[in-house]
Formats: structure tokens, C-alpha cells, sequence
């Protein structure tokens, strides 16, 4: 119902811009998402702006809202979405889309951007997923690719000029294709061949032909909140979440995010240290975690604990570090992570094989695994999880039993320790994900395992495990099934998302929330084969949906990683050699390091 601490409170008459910040999930998901505390902060230091939060109901009072009229609204003010100026989603994951429509739904503001012919409720979105946001193109006005805390406001300014001036929204639309960062879909034309593939995408309005995405080089100078807002009930991630660096160095090849977000870019210890100081100071939170997508690669890392446990230990705060890798944890580390609280500790081997894991470039052998956790063990630690993918390029059932095997390793390594008991104490979790082929990686060419052979797959897995200490997880193949569809999609999927939305699909990342049998029927209805999109192989030479998108990674150099991929070469990390994949043209980050 909003009025949480620290949530931003302005007088209406005194701005010019509304802005909504849509989560198109429930609250205790977007609340714990890093990206929209930092947007928000960042858009609200503007006095002419009023960035409000709006996040999706859950079924019930989504069905209470219906019921009695009341319209999706904005935390903050509570007015309803259609007093707002510009709607903003974030884009995490693909399975969110329906959320997205049901959203605007809700809001009475009409689904489709020819339909909103005005500039008021302009459309816009952000996030992850559009590097290829092909199947929403229908829906939304301008994506933002990249890094969002400049270019937002960016384009929120050119807003209120083109507001004040009684511009057009083609006007509008013509100036903002025209900032770094902006997609305008509306400006592209797009054509197929006979066989159902793109042929061309052809820019229009003077739009360029490829969109470059946008991107913080010094990330010590960049806006950082001092105040997040703090909620009344618990959220997914309760705690303070401190961001030291962005990007990947290590380049596993099923990684969209490792690829979309290089080049690395670090914070300095001091910043970082002062940064959570700040947090914990204006939150009350005791516990924080240091973010990013390997942590353990951070090169500050020790230095940084260094610094932050004069701190934290008197002031009986923890430090949680959730991206740990096996070949970056020492005794040092460990010895430094045992702080007020002691949770369970994660790893991601991803594949049960040495040959899977060279495929994929992840670079970590069994023996290196097995030498961390026994550590672990020794270090107090007796939870560990242990993430993998099936259906992964070149997989066998072997590999998948393999996934079995290593954890089994991992139980006989814990009673190797001599002081270790038998009997309760130690668990494991296996938890295994289904490869979705994403855009950006070396693997996007690749087709995803059909529904059959993920769930014999599965069935392999759990037939191996035989230790009643290692519990099994394996994700619904059906639900990967309809991500891989839209990860890869075009915009001829967005009759079929519309046609979803009228069959009720909705929170379809949830088990609550998700039907097979209603996608299936809307492809049906729409005349769409979506085995076209997920379980179809595709050349090097074939036009790419997401082709006009430049993320900085060159496609030669994914084609080339690719290759490497089925001969089971491996290729070094950044910080070791560079590849050349690209991501030096921004002229800043880990490739200017000293190696």
C-alpha cells in the first residue's frame, strides 16, 4: 500500500513529468531487484520528475481489484497508471511478458502502441531482455538497451521539452531514436523469406541501422543510492545489496548476461565500503550482500572484507557473497565470510562432466570443486548447493548422471573430514535448470532440447541419485519451453501474446499462474509453430531477429566460440588474455587492465 521508509513523496503541482517504474511481477520479487532501486534514486533527484513504483498483484487481488474498479496504481500517490506520462517495465526475464499486457490491462490504458496515438502514457521498457524485444514490439513505444541511469533521463527530459512544446508523439519519437541507447520499433521495418526466416530489417525515419547499447564506464562515479526503500514485509532479497562491479570476465557460453553486460567494470574497496556504511545507516538492515555476477572475480576482493569488517563484525552486520566460484575461494575468504550469520554456501559447476564443462567454457575442474567444499567442510559449513544446466549442447545422459556423480563427491568428501559425523548435519542440493539458447551467447544458434528429451533427461537424474543426503531440483520443462520460444522470438509472436493475454495467461514465471494448454492453444489459434523458435537449429548466415542490436560482442567472435564450443576447446577468461570479442570499443573497463 506504499508509505514504506525512504519512499520519495512530491507535491503533484510541482512536477512536470510523471514517471511509473513497473515491475511486472509482485512486490516481494520487484522490491528485491537492484535495478529499480538504483533507477528510482537516480530518476527522483530530479525535481520535475516524480518516479513512482507499481508492481503486479497477485491473482487474488488482482481479482478483488476487477471486482470493485480500482485500477493498477503507483504506490507513492496511489493514482491510478493512466495519470501517468511515461509507463516503464522492467524486462528480467521472458516468462514476465503477460504480465506486462495484464498490466496496462489492468490500468485501462489500451494494450497496443497504435492504438495511444497521443504522447501522454508513452510505453517504455528496459532490462535484459531487450536484446531482443522483437515479440513486444506491438505493445511498447522505445526500448532503452544498455545501462538505464543516464539514458532514462535523457530521454525523460527530451519528454518534458517535447511536453511543454505540444509536440507530437511521432515528433517525440523521431528526436528519442536518435539518443544512444534508444530502440524505436516503430522505425523498422521487417521482412521474411519464404521459410519463415527474417530477410531483412530495414531502418526508417532516419533511425540507425544498428542500436548501441549504452554503458557506465567509471562505476565509482556512478549514482549510487544512500537510501533504499525499506519494506513492511518481507522480500525475496531482505538486505542491503551493494553492487561492486558489472560485466563477467570468465565468457561461459550459455551466460547471456556475461556477454551482454561487458566490458568489466569495477569499484574501487572505498567506495563500496562507504556505499554500504550509507545503506545500513539509512535502512537499519544488518546483513548485506555484495552483488554482482561472480563475485569472487572481484579483484578487491580481500582488501574490501579487509575494510568493511572494522565495521561489520562490531556492529554484528554480515557479509554475504552469493556469486561464489570454486577456483575463487581460499581459506582467507573463508575465514572471513563466518560472520554473524552462517548460511548455506552456493556453487555452480553446471555441468556433471569435465567434457560439458570445457564445452561451455566453465573453466572449473572437478578436483578444484571438490578441494573448496572440502574446505568448507572443514570451515564449519555443512549445506551446499550446487547449480547445473540439462540439455545443454553435445549433452549425453552420461554427463547427465555425471551431475549425480559429482554430487555424490561432494557428500564422500564431507566424510572424509575426520571430525565429521554420520548420521544428520550435512546437505546437499542438486538443482538443475533447462538450457534456454539466449541471444548474445555463442550457443544462440543452438536448438533447446524438446519437452521429451528434457523430462527423460530429468528422469536420468533422478534415477542416479541413490544418497538420501543429495535432493534433486529440476525446473518444469514446459515453462523453459515457452521462455526459449520468446528469447528467440520475432514480432509475429506478439498476435500470439496478445491472443495468450485474452486466454488469461498471466504470472507465468509462477506455478499458480503458468498453463501450457493456453499457450499452446494461442499458437494454435495464431497459426504459430513455436517449435520454429525453441527447437530449431539455425546458420551462422541466417538474419537474427536481434541482429540490429549491437551489444558490443561481435558476432564473428560468438560464431568463433560456437565452433570452439563442439571441438571442446576452452578459451581464457579476461583477466588472463583477451579474446577480442569486441567490447574494447568502449574504450574503458578490463580491457584497458594490465594483464
Amino acid at each position: 500500500m506504499g508509505g514504506e521508509l525512504n519512499s520519495v513523496m512530491k507535491d503533484k503541482k510541482d512536477v512536470e513529468v510523471r514517471f511509473a517504474f513497473c515491475f511486472p511481477d509482485t512486490y516481494e520479487v520487484g522490491m528485491s531487484h537492484l535495478g529499480m532501486k538504483i533507477l528510482y534514486s537516480a530518476l527522483n533527484t530530479k525535481d520535475w520528475l516524480w518516479c513512482e513504483r507499481v508492481f503486479a498483484p497477485w491473482l487474488d487481488m488482482e481479482e478483488q481489484m476487477r471486482r470493485a474498479h480500482v485500477p493498477l496504481y503507483a504506490l507513492e500517490s496511489g493514482d491510478s497508471l493512466e495519470d501517468f506520462d511515461i509507463i516503464a517495465f522492467t524486462l528480467q526475464y521472458e516468462m514476465s511478458y503477460t504480465n506486462v499486457l495484464n498490466m496496462l490491462d489492468l490500468s485501462g490504458i489500451p494494450l497496443l502502441a497504435k492504438d495511444r496515438p497521443s504522447l501522454e502514457h508513452l510505453v517504455v521498457a528496459g532490462g535484459p531482455c531487450v536484446c531482443n524485444c522483437e515479440p513486444l514490439t506491438d505493445f511498447v513505444d522505445l526500448f532503452f538497451l544498455g545501462e538505464g541511469e543516464e539514458v532514462d533521463l535523457e530521454v525523460c527530459e527530451l519528454y518534458r521539452a517535447c511536453k511543454r512544446e505540444h509536440r507530437s508523439k511521432l515528433e517525440f519519437l523521431e528526436q528519442a531514436a536518435q539518443i544512444p541507447g534508444v530502440y524505436v520499433p516503430a522505425f523498422y521495418e521487417v521482412t521474411y523469406h519464404e521459410d519463415g526466416t527474417v530477410q531483412a530489417i530495414t531502418p526508417t525515419h532516419g533511425a540507425p541501422a544498428r542500436v548501441k547499447k549504452r554503458l557506465l564506464l567509471d562505476m565509482d562515479q556512478a549514482f549510487y543510492p544512500d537510501k533504499f526503500v525499506v519494506p513492511y514485509l518481507e522480500i525475496v532479497h531482505d538486505r542491503v545489496v551493494e553492487e561492486v562491479f558489472r560485466g563477467c570476465i570468465r565468457g561461459c557460453r550459455f551466460c547471456q548476461a556475461g556477454f551482454l553486460y561487458r566490458p568489466v567494470r569495477e569499484k574501487s574497496p572505498e567506495v563500496v565500503d562507504a556505499q554500504c556504511r550509507a545503506l545500513c545507516e539509512s535502512t537499519g538492515y544488518d546483513e548485506i550482500t555484495l552483488s554482482s555476477l561472480s563475485t569472487s572475480d572481484y579483484s578487491q576482493l580481500q582488501p574490501l572484507l579487509d575494510r568493511m569488517t572494522q565495521w561489520t563484525k562490531p556492529g554484528k552486520v554480515s557479509i554475504s557473497l552469493p556469486s561464489l566460484r570454486v577456483d575463487g575461494f581460499d581459506q582467507d575468504l573463508l575465514d572471513k565470510i563466518k560472520t554473524v550469520r552462517r548460511s548455506g554456501l552456493t556453487f555452480a559447476p553446471e555441468a556433471g562432466t569435465q567434457r560439458l564443462r570445457d564445452v561451455i567454457n566453465k573453466n572449473v575442474t572437478q578436483e578444484e570443486l571438490l578441494d573448496t567444499v572440502t574446505k568448507a567442510f572443514r570451515g564449519g559449513w555443512s549445506t551446499i548447493k550446487l547449480y547445473f544446466m540439462i540439455g545443454l549442447p553435445t549433452e549425453t545422459l552420461d554427463d547427465v548422471r555425471g551431475i549425480a556423480d559429482l554430487g555424490q563427491q561432494v557428500v564422500d568428501a564431507y566424510y572424509a573430514c575426520q571430525d565429521k559425523p554420520r548420521g544428520k548435519g550435512l546437505k546437499v542440493t542438486v538443482s538443475a535448470s533447462a538450457f534456454i539458447p539466449k541471444p548474445f551467447t555463442p550457443f544462440q544458434w543452438e536448438p533447446q532440447d524438446t519437452m521429451e528429451q528434457m523430462r527423460e533427461k530429468q528422469k536420468a537424474l533422478s534415477h542416479a541419485v541413490h544418497s538420501r543426503k543429495i535432493t534433486a531440483h529440476w525446473h518444469d520443462a514446459s515453462t523453459s519451453f515457452i521462455e526459449a520460444v520468446f528469447a528467440r522470438g520475432d514480432r509475429r509472436l506478439g498476435p500470439v501474446l496478445l491472443e495468450a493475454h485474452r486466454l488469461g495467461c498471466k504470472m507465468d514465471g509462477w506455478e499458480d499462474g503458468f498453463s501450457l494448454e493456453k499457450w499452446l492453444t494461442a499458437f494454435q489459434n495464431c497459426g504459430v509453430d513455436p517449435a520454429f523458435y525453441a527447437n530449431r537449429r539455425r546458420s551462422f548466415e541466417e538474419v537474427l531477429p536481434w541482429d540490429h542490436m549491437d551489444y558490443g560482442v561481435r558476432k564473428e567472435f560468438l560464431i568463433a566460440e560456437c565452433k570452439c564450443a563442439y571441438a571442446a576447446q576452452t578459451t581464457p577468461n579476461c583477466r588472463e588474455a583477451c579474446s577480442a570479442c569486441g567490447a574494447a570499443q568502449y574504450g574503458g573497463g578490463i580491457c584497458y587492465a594490465d594483464r
